[in-house]
């Protein structure tokens, strides 16, 4: 199922109360699933599942201490990023990162590309999952499951798999952008600023772009 929380309770950081019902009920193995990139019109689409240590009462103060400064990704800073990155990799149970490059991107579509990622990051975590939390939407998968709208703003599993994501993108892009300059993909990580599209009228796609998408203008 997908829920929709109402705008005016959005917290001002991600909290376990979506993970604390599955626990509470024996699930000891709950991941959060979210992906980057689904937009850019280069690169690759990239998807992150992690998977928190069970944690009530006590434990969830620590946790939620432990990893403080989690917020929506699109709210830190690289840096920031950068640096929540390095303690959920230490705080969590389980993660793992999976990407689709472009050309298959191309072959099978976005939507389906999305789906693809996050079931290869789940499966990626090489143990079964209990239950799965995932931003805005449910994938095909035997786990019980919660689409939650706004889910890395809601869930800290969601937020921490937001982030790995958004890194590992990132670091990708920046080395992309040392074997094509010309796009300076470090700047925009592919996305369709006014940097990039200028590039792209200037010397055209490279290998790393997305071909069924249109750039802004084009028929």
């Amino acid at each position: 199922m997908t829920i929709q929380p109402p705008e005016r309770v959005l917290p001002e950081r991600p909290t376990l109360t979506a993970e604390e019902p599955f626990w509470r009920s024996g699930f000891s193995v709950v991941a959060g699933v979210d992906e980057v990139g689904r937009g850019a019109l280069a690169g690759p689409l990239v998807a992150s599942a992690v998977v928190l240590p069970v944690a009530l009462g006590r434990e969830a103060d620590d946790l939620l201490a432990a990893l403080h400064g989690v917020r929506d990704s699109k709210q830190m800073t690289a840096e920031q990023r950068e640096t929540m990155a390095g303690r959920i990799r230490l705080v969590a149970r389980a993660w793992a990162v999976s990407g689709i490059e472009p050309d298959e991107l191309d072959r099978i579509g976005v939507a389906s590309a999305n789906r693809l990622a996050m079931e290869r990051s789940i499966l990626a975590l090489q143990s079964p999952v209990a239950a799965l939390l995932i931003d805005a939407r449910v994938i095909e998968h035997d786990a019980p499951q919660v689409g939650l709208i706004k889910g890395d703003r809601h869930s800290l599993s969601i937020a921490c798999a937001a982030i790995l994501a958004k890194v590992h993108r990132d670091a990708v892009m920046v080395a992309h952008c040392e074997r094509h300059p010309e796009y300076r993909f470090s700047h925009h990580k592919g996305y369709g600023t006014p940097v990039h599209l200028a590039a792209l009228r200037d010397h055209g796609p490279c290998i790393l772009h997305r071909r069924t998408f249109r750039m802004p203008g084009n028929a």
